[in-house]
């Protein structure tokens, strides 16, 4: 899947060259709806990580990604909505947390999970 080679690329990079703080302890996929019809994909890391918090502890961020945003078209996706794309997102993630080069250092954290800004977060990896 092409997509999912071009995910892998820009989060290899990210990971390859950014070292993480020892904080820490959580890592989130922030999505964002995009004006054109695309979403964006920024990960952060977290001091904190609670899952009762409602994904609060995705606010205490401690390292972003910032502007290089991954950006997914979903123009030709009629039936586009948050929760398809939580789930196609989410499972790119997954993919990268099962085969992906640097993969160990989101499973070193307590938690990895996605979510739309302002949404609920999907918890996708906890230890």
């Amino acid at each position: 899947m092409e997509i999912y080679l071009e995910f892998e690329k820009w989060l290899d990079n990210l990971l390859e060259n950014n070292d993480m703080p020892e904080a820490a302890v959580a890592f989130n996929f922030n999505i964002y709806e995009e004006e054109d019809e695309t979403y964006g994909v920024q990960l952060i890391a977290s001091d904190e990580f609670s899952e009762d918090d409602g994904g609060d502890w995705a606010c205490s961020e401690i390292w972003s990604s910032e502007e290089d945003i991954f950006y997914i078209d979903h123009s030709d996706e009629k039936d586009a909505d948050y929760e398809r794309g939580l789930e196609f997102i989410g499972g790119l993630i997954e993919a990268y947390l099962e085969g992906g080069r640097y993969r160990n250092i989101l499973l070193s954290a307590k938690a990895v999970g996605a979510g739309f800004i302002d949404g609920d977060i999907s918890i996708l990896y906890k230890e």
